[in-house]
């Protein structure tokens, strides 16, 4: 069998499969999960895998590339993320063109040619690039053989992540033909797992779970009552704690002001937010990765896909929004399999900030009465409008008309026409209030998981038990190398009351 000519469900050979894991790769042997979603993308099924952190999910395209007839096309969610696997890919002599708003448009054009004449294995893109018709049309003509989601997390409405262009992959698959899918994630409780397969119009998936054991991560929480003894308790933990680490603040200011103290000392330290320039972040990131500064300070906006085996510790400044956010993010400490900490400061005060942010996130119900007003005139005069158009008739910003118009086509009110979207038909007023239910669904499960965040802050059981039933796994015997294990708190004992006389 040549490299490149097996369809979908065509019989392959692992004996091959394996050389040209261990030629290209330096895979000596599969690890767990990674076998079973090869089998099935080169079985031509769709496959979910939810691996943990540092699990190579990444092979389980890389390779079937290499052998399958077509083109396969990752979706990723950050450009930084995507030069990193374009690197990866080069290293491994696989060919791939990244195709994302960095690349000069004349780069662009020439790297769809070579699509369109086979050139290239894989190729690396955004969602919202794959919601223009024209950048699907050299990918339709090469033909798609397997279409993978990576980070997908990010395509669920109840997810910690979600971005509305994920919404509109369901209809890019189609378009392309509908090839194998293949999603892939590190963290994604039943709920989050069971909206991916809907979203992506999964046919039969196998599911493949991993599980989210990291046994060489040790998980705690310091509680403390003020900012003075955070930053105290902070300097400990860099004097006894060895490597390199992030600390991961809720706020750009948080990051600024940590960054600005931590400068001032002895530690080598630089910073990543979302606020500062392209060349300025990509600079901090080289030098983090590395090991010209010992210490990343910044928002969530730093790490999806940041592979540096060696970061000792993981610290959360400020709890996050969520177990699943937190999980993931903590689980870049450790990724060589060596010891490591993930290490949560908890100050009740700090809820204020995620309740904050849980404001501004969701759609009003003025917006999406106003959105809907829009799509209705746009019917009344005989013409589909853009996201960008609809927006700006409605006065809500990008990020929330997509988020409503992602709910009313989940629901079948909303159809994509080039060069934009149209109602499919008048609303009723049951599917109006069907919609706005949605919006305060999605508000009270948001909440609940701060809610959930707090719990496991303040909870004196194992965390690897919490963690375990949070994702779906029985919780199992307690992991013995957590705070909470190691040092349990021993509750004060009851006073007897006083004897009468």
């Amino acid at each position: 069998m040549a490299e490149g000519e097996l369809e979908p469900g065509e019989r392959y050979s692992w004996r091959e499969l394996e050389r040209t894991a261990r030629a290209r790769f330096g895979i000596e042997r599969f690890r767990p999960g990674q076998r079973e979603l090869i089998d099935a993308v080169l079985s031509g099924r769709d496959a979910l895998g939810i691996l943990p952190t540092g699990a190579g999910k990444s092979l389980c395209y890389q390779l079937p590339s290499l052998f399958l007839k077509g083109l396969v096309v990752v979706v990723s969610p950050l450009i930084a993320l995507m030069q990193d696997q374009e690197e990866r890919l080069a290293r491994a002599a696989v060919e791939s063109a990244r195709l994302d708003s960095s690349v000069k448009e004349s780069e662009r054009d020439e790297r769809e040619r070579q699509l369109e004449s086979g050139e290239h294995d894989i190729v690396l893109v955004t969602p919202e690039r794959l919601q223009s018709a024209e950048h699907l049309a050299p990918l339709r003509e090469r033909g798609v053989a397997l279409f993978v989601v990576d980070e997908a997390h990010c395509i669920s409405q109840w997810g910690h992540d979600f971005r509305p262009a994920y919404a509109a992959l369901r209809h890019v698959i189609e378009e392309l033909g509908r090839p194998t899918v293949l999603a892939l994630t590190a963290t994604a409780p039943p709920d989050v797992a069971r909206d991916v397969q809907a979203s992506l119009g999964m046919r039969a998936p196998r599911l493949v779970y991993g599980g989210i054991e990291r046994p060489n991560l040790r998980l705690e929480v310091l509680r403390t009552v003020n900012e003075d003894e955070k930053r105290r308790r902070l300097e400990e933990l860099l004097a006894s704690t060895s490597g390199s680490g992030i600390v991961y603040a809720a706020t750009v200011r948080s990051v600024n002001e940590l960054f600005e103290w931590l400068s001032g000392g002895a530690q080598s330290v630089t910073r990543y937010h979302g606020k500062l320039g392209a060349r300025e972040r990509a600079s901090a990131q080289e030098r983090f990765m590395n090991g010209e500064t010992r210490l990343m300070v910044a928002t969530q906006a730093f790490g999806l896909g940041v592979d540096k085996p060696d970061i000792r510790f993981v610290v959360h400044w400020n709890f996050p929004e969520s177990l699943e956010s937190y999980y993931q993010e903590a689980g870049r400490a450790g990724r060589d399999g060596e010891g490591a900490r993930a290490v949560l400061f908890y100050r009740l005060e700090d809820k204020r900030i995620r309740s904050f942010f849980l404001g501004g996130k969701h759609p009003k119900s003025t917006e999406a009465l106003a959105l809907m007003h829009a799509l209705l005139h746009a019917a009344a005069a005989g013409g589909a409008r853009t996201l960008q158009q609809l927006a700006a008739d409605a006065g809500v910003s990008l990020k929330r008309a997509g988020v409503i118009l992602a709910v009313l086509e989940g629901m079948e009110l909303l159809r994509r026409k080039r060069p934009g979207l149209e109602l499919t038909r008048p609303f009723r007023n049951d599917e109006l209030e069907a919609l706005l239910a949605s919006f305060e669904a999605r508000y009270g499960a948001d909440r609940e998981r701060i809610e959930t965040m707090m719990r496991y802050a303040q909870s004196t059981r194992c965390r690897m038990q919490l963690l375990r039933e949070y994702f779906g796994d029985a919780p199992g015997e307690p992991c013995e190398r957590c705070d909470n294990c190691t040092h349990p708190v021993v509750p004060a004992p009851a006073v007897a009351p006083p004897q009468s006389p």
